[in-house]
């Protein structure tokens, strides 16, 4: 059962990222629900999804590649710190280089942001956080499961730079041109970014806490 629940939980979890994005179902759904909508929907079932499948490795049987070790566990425990923040500051900003963004016309090629480090941010946050997560779960299927989703984190940045720059034709390169010429550090202190940094504390904290409750295994050495 145990086989079974985490293949099927692995089909789910792909066809539930790739049908809804895919035409002619994506502007059928974005008529009845909205961007807004639609984007909040996809992001629910994405979540709802990825629990599930995470569950379901822990459930499918144990098979050991190698041993657990105390240190292994300050791995996930320091890359998540990075993987907060990207999240706090990439989240609901406007990048028109990948998915995700937020008012995509006042992007500012000259203030980038995240985006002067990495044209996904997102897909960077998801490959940091299954990489970190592969060492101190040395079983097949957490290795499976995580591996997984480090190699689809950075492949799909290439894919989506395919399509992006099909989409966006010259536009494409003449900002990832401006971008490159950017300072590193092109944040001004705002009250936003504040509260951005603010959230990624939060979020570090509150997955800390969560992460017992949800998955049944604490973080923590």
């Amino acid at each position: 059962m145990g086989c079974f629940e985490f293949s099927l939980a692995y089909v789910v979890f792909f066809l539930s990222h790739s049908l809804p994005v895919r035409p002619p179902l994506r502007p059928w759904l974005q008529a009845r629900l909205g961007v807004s909508g639609f984007t909040l929907a996809y992001s629910a079932l994405s979540l709802a999804a990825l629990a599930w499948l995470i569950v379901a490795a822990g459930r499918a049987p144990h098979v050991t590649l190698w041993d657990w070790a105390p240190w292994q566990v300050h791995v996930p425990l320091t890359v998540m710190g990075p993987v907060c923040l990207i999240l706090a500051l990439s989240i609901g900003r406007p990048n028109p280089f990948s998915f995700g963004g937020a008012r995509n016309d006042r992007f500012d090629p000259a203030r980038p942001g995240i985006v002067r480090w990495s044209r996904h941010p997102l897909l960077a946050a998801l490959a940091l956080w299954a990489a970190a997560h592969i060492l101190p779960n040395g079983d097949l299927a957490h290795v499976i499961l995580f591996g997984t989703f480090a190699a689809f984190a950075i492949l799909g940045g290439r894919l989506i730079d395919r399509r992006k720059r099909r989409e966006m034709g010259a536009d494409w390169q003449r900002l990832h041109l401006l971008v490159e010429e950017a300072p590193l550090l092109s944040w001004r202190l705002s009250g936003d970014i504040l509260a951005r940094l603010v959230a990624a504390v939060f979020l570090y904290a509150t997955l800390l806490w969560a992460h017992p409750v949800l998955f049944g295994v604490s973080p923590l050495p």
